[in-house]
């Protein structure tokens, strides 16, 4: 099946429709999944009333769209070196996820799961971005990060974020953070170009 044309999309999609090829073109600029991934994810969000054969054929030419994006993008991109700073912050006892999740909720339970994988006494804290982080960085929004200490300590998580947006500001970033350990820290420029691997 041909994937939908702009004309089909003005004229006949619904808003069922519409809401889930939004989430097919994020979940593939995002980075983050493959073809199987979002055609499971697709099966998650379907509804009654959407046009599943339509969704289903649009992954593959939106992969290939970003596929070819992909050339002109710069060796390395923002995405490469938030990895960078997270592998480095992870090697610094801070437990650094990506994509943890779709909440705040959620991507503490993947901290809590990852500390189970290690020494506590060796981790100082934890940050992570979540599903709506990435959905808003994709679409041009910036990056929210979530940060903290294992003791929910004021001063430790001050401590925590303030690794954190050292490590980011050293790669580069602009990092939008006062220094209060209860407010996220924000990269409000990061440009979202991210190969899936």
């Amino acid at each position: 099946m041909r994937p939908p044309t702009r004309e089909y999309c003005a004229t006949r999609m619904s808003k069922t429709d519409e809401d889930i090829l939004a989430f097919i073109r994020t979940w593939v600029w995002s980075g983050f999944y493959g073809a199987d991934d979002i055609q499971e994810m697709i099966g998650e969000v379907l509804e009654h009333a959407a046009d599943e054969a339509m969704l289903r054929a649009a992954v593959e030419p939106e992969l290939a769209t970003k596929a070819n994006a992909e050339k002109t993008w710069p060796r390395v991109t923002d995405c490469d070196r938030l990895d960078a700073v997270f592998a480095e912050l992870d090697r610094e006892g801070i437990i650094a996820l990506q994509n943890a999740g779709f909440t705040i909720s959620d991507g503490h339970s993947d901290v809590g799961e990852r500390l189970a994988e290690r020494d506590r006494d060796q981790v100082k804290g934890y940050c992570f971005y979540h599903g709506q982080d990435l959905e808003r960085a994709v679409a041009g929004g910036g990056l929210m990060l979530a940060f903290g200490d294992l003791d929910a300590e004021p001063s430790g998580k001050h401590a925590v974020g303030a690794l954190v947006a050292a490590a980011l500001r050293k790669a580069g970033f602009e990092v939008d953070w006062n220094g209060d350990p209860e407010k996220r820290i924000l990269l409000p420029r990061i440009d979202w170009k991210r190969r899936y691997r």
